[in-house]
Order: structure tokens, then sequence, then C-alpha cells
């Protein structure tokens, strides 16, 4: 299928073969009829990719304090390669779609097969959106109008926020689409309009709308245009959907109102506030969030939990499905509002108009249906990219060819391209399909690494006779599924940490791996495989005696809501990434862990602790995981005490012994976490046939203890 992509890198518009998306739970696979390209938004990221990069760091001053950061912790190279990853990351573009739906995802109500929809989809043919992103479109409604749907919810929630009532005065600075779309629905709840702009055709559609007008460009001074207008007394409100850097949209705004007015800013300006504009007035200003409530809430649109209607009125769904009302009895007016309409296949013509200088307003996207007996051709869920390297149809289902690594991953996120794929590629892995949710993300990575495939098909991969072995890089908690999945196909597992969430899936893991003798299973806790450890490890296996291990590590501050810290999906940051650490002093010290104690510090979110472990040579670690430190000062330190001496290891870069003997100091030019050494140990054990790098029971052993934390925690 097709779809719009964007290189942040240069800005450069690309329409892409990708494979489509699968629909998860609670999702709706639609085929795409009609898309409306966002001028304002859309023209910012084609503007964005197009500048350079000191201009694209002037755009973003916090990003480059984080980069500033990471080269003072981590060193330059890696920063750099990180921020070359990132901008090389294709960007799906769009959020205004409308289409037919195709398939349901598991768990789906209220929608079926064949409905009409709009919804917040991308420019592409196919498009898998929660249901709480989506809305039926009356039969009153055409496609045409319906893509206008979720702009429309954007412009609507911008009013809810200033809450009108019959027969006041506002303002709306900025007559793009959201705010011809303002003038309309003010209108239709009784209130007096001024629309404020620098273009004549727009002042015109305004004027048609009702509104009454201020030509910017002509010099009129549209505070007392304001003052007039609103009969000597000031506006009672003000929306501001105009795209600026300057500051005066919000300075005149606060002029223009009367006292105890409000303030809505719905577009983009700049923010420098002067307090007294707002002081003697007593003005209320609020900045409003896309389409309403449950926006960016991961209960809401990922997993369907919708707002009782009895306390919150006006969701993110109901805002579109108000929008649409308004489109099918006709009190709302769009079709005025294209501009232009071009065939997908035209797209990159379609962002020449979007970053040109060609007047424009709403720019329509059409695909075209499917031919009959050609469904399936736009629903293909894998994309050929390459002939496979050395791999035959006729392998055999094990894929053991001796001294061959024949690699497919699941996961097509930004560790795997910035570091996981990379290493098994350095470390001469075949590359045969990569796989993700969506297909954006894995043809990016399929065509940057040389993949045969890219897929969003995981039963096929998982499948595929041509393939040996499976690297799981998704979300924590489809890691043990899939593991269990890979080890019945008969394949090798490579899994990024943690190996699984509970103690059952961790039981389900070692029954499969039992029932599948010979198969590797290894999870990624490449610190064990970083130079550094390897030589603590040496001189620590010389020195008699328990060792006692200090971990500290300043993990950063990361949202409560974040997928990372909910016990269903990402396990908590504990057992998700806190089980490197439990690895790390477990491989030091090379005894198994009898017993551990937890502390949490008190009125803190879960991911500030500390963690006892004891082991059974004697030996004690601790691990101090803290998310209230500075992301200035370096992420890891590690410190052990053995025999009167002591070794000390910052951020994987420094290596310093005190008292030790022939030792004093292991420097490196750029940070080794042990990524690298940690795929080819991989790779090399499935070439040779030979046992796991990280033998699976000291695997279960760090998974039951980061479970075990992780419980304490909560």
């Amino acid at each position: 299928m097709k779809q719009v992509l964007q290189n942040l890198r240069d800005g450069r518009t690309e329409l892409a073969d990708i494979p489509c998306p699968r629909p998860a739970r609670g999702q709706l696979l639609i085929r795409t009829s009609r898309t409306l390209v966002s001028a304002g938004t859309e023209r910012m990221l084609v503007d964005f990719g197009r500048a350079g990069f000191i201009d694209k760091a002037r755009q973003q001053p916090d990003k480059v304090r984080q980069v500033l950061d990471k080269v003072r912790t981590d060193g330059l190279l890696p920063t750099l390669q990180a921020v070359r990853n990132k901008l090389d990351q294709p960007l799906p573009m769009g959020y205004c779609n409308v289409g037919e739906v195709v398939e349901l995802g598991a768990g789906v109500t209220g929608f079926a097969v064949g409905d009409r929809v709009a919804s917040n989809g991308r420019h592409a043919e196919m498009v898998a959106v929660p249901v709480n992103l989506c809305a039926h479109v009356p039969d009153a409604v055409s496609d045409d109008e319906a893509a206008f749907t979720v702009l429309g919810a954007i412009a609507l929630q911008g009013i809810r926020l200033v809450q009108p009532t019959l027969g006041e005065a506002v303002v709306v600075t900025g007559l793009g689409l959201i705010g011809l779309v303002t003038v309309q629905l003010l209108k239709a709840q009784g209130c007096r309009v001024l629309g404020l702009d620098f273009d004549a055709d727009k002042l015109a559609l305004a004027r048609r709308f009702g509104a009454e007008v201020v030509d910017l460009k002509s010099g009129a001074d549209p505070v007392a245009a304001a003052q007039a207008f609103s009969r000597g007394r000031g506006v009672d409100a003000v929306i501001i959907t105009a795209s600026t850097k300057s500051n005066e949209p919000v300075h005149q705004a606060a002029l223009m109102c009367r006292k105890r007015g409000r303030i809505v800013l719905v577009g983009v300006t700049g923010l420098e506030l002067s307090r007294a504009d707002f002081f003697e007035k007593e003005l209320s200003f609020q900045v409003s969030c896309s389409y309403g409530p449950g926006r960016y809430d991961p209960n809401y649109e990922d997993k369907g939990q919708d707002y009782p209607v009895g306390f919150v009125r006006w969701t993110e769904q109901r805002n579109f499905e108000a929008v649409l009302d308004m489109l099918a009895e006709r009190r709302l007016d769009v079709s005025t509002l294209v501009s232009h309409r071009f065939d997908i296949a035209e797209a990159a013509r379609a962002y020449e108009v979007v970053g040109g200088a060609e007047p424009s307003l709403g720019i329509l996207l059409r695909y075209p249906a499917a031919p009959t007996g050609q469904a399936g051709a736009r629903r293909a869920r894998t994309v050929r990219l390459a002939a496979p390297v050395g791999a035959s149809a006729a392998a055999p289902a094990s894929g053991a060819v001796a001294g061959h690594a024949r690699l497919s991953v699941i996961g097509a996120g930004n560790y795997a391209g910035a570091v996981l794929v990379p290493a098994f590629k350095a470390a001469g892995a075949e590359l045969l399909r990569v796989a993700s949710a969506g297909g954006a993300s894995s043809l990016h990575l399929g065509r940057k690494f040389g993949f045969a495939e890219a897929t969003t098909d995981v039963d096929a991969l998982i499948a595929d006779p041509d393939c040996n072995a499976v690297v799981v890089s998704t979300r924590h908690d489809t890691h043990a599924d899939f593991v269990r999945r890979a080890l019945a196909a008969g394949k090798h597992v490579f899994v990024e940490k943690p190996l699984a969430l509970t103690s059952a899936e961790l039981g389900a893991i070692e029954s499969a791996a039992t029932a599948a003798p010979g198969r590797i299973v290894m999870v990624g806790f490449n610190r064990r495989f970083a130079p550094q450890v390897a030589r603590v490890r040496q001189l620590l296996a010389a020195t008699p005696g328990p060792k006692a291990f200090v971990m500290t590590v300043n993990a950063g501050a990361i949202p409560a809501q974040h997928w990372t810290q909910d016990a269903t999906v990402g396990g908590g940051r504990l057992l998700g990434e806190g089980c490197h650490f439990v690895d790390l002093l477990r491989f030091l010290a090379g005894a198994p862990i009898e017993s551990h104690q937890v502390a949490r510090m008190r009125a803190a979110t879960p991911d500030t602790a500390t963690v006892t472990l004891h082991f059974a040579d004697g030996s004690l670690g601790t691990i101090h995981y803290f998310a209230n430190g500075s992301k200035a000062f370096a992420k890891e330190r590690l410190e052990t005490f053995a025999a009167g001496r002591v070794l000390q290891l910052d951020n994987f870069r420094r290596l310093a012994g005190f008292g030790w003997p022939g030792f004093a100091k292991m420097n490196l030019w750029r940070q080794d976490k042990g990524q690298a050494a940690c795929a080819a140990a991989f790779v090399q054990a499935v070439r040779s046939g030979g046992p796991s790098p990280i033998p699976l029971p000291e695997l279960l052993e760090v998974g039951r203890v980061s479970i075990a934390i992780e419980e304490a925690l909560r």
C-alpha cells in the first residue's frame, strides 16, 4: 500500500510502498478514500525538515540542551549518532482521514466492517486507528466534507475552552482552515465574530460566513477595531488560530479583551507574555490541546477506556461526532475551504503546494477504490525489498544451516534501529525480515540495513523456514509470547530485556525451551559484555572472598503515564530496565542471588528505590535506581569493593582502580555498553551450534528476582 512519509533530515516527501498494518486490539483497519492536508501543522513539519541543522537547533532549544547533556555524559560520537538516527527516521504525515472499515481488531464494539468513518489516520491507503479516535460518518456527509472532521474538532475544542454564550463578541485571530471553521462554529452558537488576517481571500470567506473582518495587511489597527466591534466594552474572548513566532497576537488579544476576558491559543505563537497585559483585567489564558479530552492519554486512546459522559461530556470522539453532526445539518460549510485536490499518486505535488508560495487552503488527497479482485494487494502485509542473502525456499524448517545466522527482527523502534540491528549486521548475520505494527518503521530499517523484506505479519515471520533466529525488540508485554512462539517454531531467540513480566510467563518460557533442545534463548543483557566489565570480572576472579557492589543509576524522570511505568505493558522501570543491573551484579558476583530487599522513596513513583541483593558466596550488591536526579549527571556508575581494593566504572567510559597491583585505569574514547559484543556472541552461538552466551538458568533467576522487586515496589 502507499503512504506519505517525510524525511526530517532534508524535508523530502516520499510516497512509499509499505506493508499494510494489522489492526491491534481495539483498533479498526480502514481503507482510505480521502485525507486532508493540514496546511498549518504539516507545513511546519515540511519547513522544519528543509531547515539546516543550525535552524533546526534554533527551533528546538529544549532538544539542544538534551543533546549537550548527552555529549557531556556519553561523549560526542554517540550523541551525533543518536541525533542522526532520530532525524533519519521517516515521519508518517497526516491526521485527517475518511474511509471504510475493512477489518476489526479484537474487542471492538460499536463498529462493523463496511462502516464509513472519520479518524485521525495518516495519509495512507490503509490505516489502523483506535476506536476512540474514530467516528461514524452520517449518510448526508460526503467523504470530502468528512475529511475536515478532525481539524473541525481542533477548532471546536478551542471554542469549548472559551465557553461562549449567546451574543458574546469573540475575535478569531488567523483565518486559515481552523480559523474559518472556528468562525462558523461560533456563529452557530449565536456569537458575534470579528476575524483578523492578512489574506484578502480568507477575509472574504470569513465575511461570507457572517463575521466582520479586519485586514491586517492594510495597516488597520486590530485593537481599535475590536473596541469598536465590542461597542467600547472590550471583546469577551479571543481565539488565536494563527501560526507565527511573534508574541504580538497574544499581546493584542489582551488589549482587546474586556475585564476578565478569555484568551485561548489553538495555533502556535510566541509566548513571552507581559504580566501588565493580564494583571489589571484579570484575564484568563489557556492553551487548547488538540481534539479534546483524551488526547495523549494512553488509557483513552490506546486502551479504549472512554470517559463517563456524565463527568466528561465532550471527549475527542464526541467532538468528532459533533462536527459531523454540524456538517450533516449544513451548519458548517467546508466545501468552500477546498483549494486543491490531488490523487494520492500526486502527493509530492501536494506538498510542493504546502511548502511553496502558491496560495492554498484545504488540500484533499483522493485514494483509489480497490479494483475487483485486487483488494488483497492493497492489504499485503509484506513488502519485498531485496533478494535474501543465501536463503532458499527449500531450507529445512529449523533453518539450521551450519555456519549461518539468518535473523528476522520483530520490532523496528528507536533502539532496534540505532543499536540492535546495526550490531547484528556488523556481526555478520543475514537479515531476512523486519516487522513493525504500522509498517513505516519496518520499511525504513529494512531499506537502511538491507533486509530482504519489511512486514507487519509476525506470524509469517516466525514461521519462515529460511529464518533460524528471531530477535524480539517490542514493548515488554509482548516479549514472553514472542519468545515462546519462536521457540515452538524451532528458532533461536534473542529478546530485549525484560524476558517476561510475570512468573507465569517465565514458567511458560522455561517449558518452551525444554521442549526445544538446542535452541538458544538469550536476553539483551549487554552490560556484562562491555569491555570494561570484562576487565572488572577478570580482576575480581583473582581476588578471594566476597565482594561488595554499589550500582548507582541516574535514571531520570519519566511521566507516570508513560508505557514503561504501566505494570501491564512496560512492567515498571525496575523490571523493565532495572533487570539490567540485577544481571550485571549477578554476573560479577558469579554466584546465585539468595535473597533481596527493596526500599522505595516515600511519596515518589516506584522508580526511585534502592535494592539490596545477597549472593550465595557472601557478596553484597546494592542498586540505587533514582529518577530524581539531573540529566546533566552521568547515568550509570559501578563501584566494586574487594579485599581492600576498589574499582570505579563511570558511565562505561572511565574505569579506575584503587589499590589494584598492576592496574590503574582503562578509559575509552567513546562509551561502550557492550551491545555490539552481546549481539556478536549470540550470532556466533547460532553459527556454531554452541550454548547460549548467558545460561538459561541465570536468565530465569534474574527474571524472577526482577519481577519480585517490581512487585515489592507496587
